[in-house]
């Protein structure tokens, strides 16, 4: 049987009592934007703070998009302040 990351989202979810749909393209657009943007390393950082901020401010899918959309704005504003890329 073929596992896919759908599934394993679904275990994890199951594993840690977590009840919520997980905007799955979301957050690896984020965690893209970051990584290419930030730095590598910064993106599963990252995605553990927007989860944790989301929870914070009472859970659920709102308050995941809520700190991910701030979190890809302030990516935007360190690719922006940092200038173009040099060959």
């Amino acid at each position: 049987m073929e596992r896919t990351l759908d599934d394993w989202i679904a275990e994890v979810a199951e594993e840690l009592g977590i009840d919520l749909d997980v905007d799955v393209h979301g957050l690896l657009d984020l965690a893209r934007v970051v990584a290419h943007g930030v730095a590598r390393p910064a993106a599963p950082l990252t995605a553990f703070l927007v989860g944790y901020a989301a929870a914070q401010q009472g859970g659920g899918p709102e308050a995941v998009a809520a700190a991910s959309r701030r979190t890809a704005e302030l990516a935007g504003r360190w690719v922006a302040a940092a200038g173009p890329e040099q060959p």
